[in-house]
């Protein structure tokens, strides 16, 4: 009878494990593969996904998947563009903009059909697993991503870093 060893992982390793998973679940969201996004990327226990703007958490894969049903409602031609990237061991943290139509209901705002960008910082979490998540808990400005897509003009556009040296 053999048992069963978990891997050892060197901090290297796991954090190039972790950079191959959040890569591939990206690609898988901007092609709007949303059950691939779930049975590829996340674990299959213990997982959840914090909205921090809406102070909102969904607790479990039915929670995740209720997530992305609302994203790809709200965002059917979503596309992410990574910026920045910083990881160590049991976190990816990824900085960059999302672009999509706004074509449903969100916050209260009604589908406007406006193009929209934003800014967001995500965070990647893995647990013993460095190549499944656990979670993924993402940072944006609601209050500009709302104006943006109510249409005002002087909504907020582009990004803190445009300017930056």
């Amino acid at each position: 009878m053999t048992a069963s060893v978990a891997k050892k992982w060197t901090d290297a390793e796991r954090i190039e494990a972790q950079r191959q998973c959040v890569e591939h679940h990206v690609a898988l969201e901007n092609a709007g593969e949303q059950s691939r996004v779930l049975t590829e990327t996340f674990a299959t226990e213990g997982v959840f996904y914090d909205v921090v703007p809406g102070v909102t958490h969904f607790e479990g894969l039915q929670g995740v998947a209720d997530f992305y049903d609302m994203l790809f409602s709200v965002l059917p031609d979503m596309h992410i563009k990574v910026t920045h990237t910083y990881d160590v061991p049991g976190c990816c943290v990824r900085e960059g903009v999302v672009t999509g139509t706004h074509s449903a209901e969100f916050a209260g705002v009604p589908a406007s059909g406006r193009f929209i960008s934003f800014p967001f910082c995500g965070l990647y979490i893995f647990g013993d697993d460095p190549t499944k998540l656990i979670a993924e808990r993402a940072y944006w400005d609601n209050d500009g991503l709302l104006r943006q897509m109510r249409g005002e003009e002087d909504a907020p556009d582009g990004t803190p870093w445009d300017n930056s040296q």
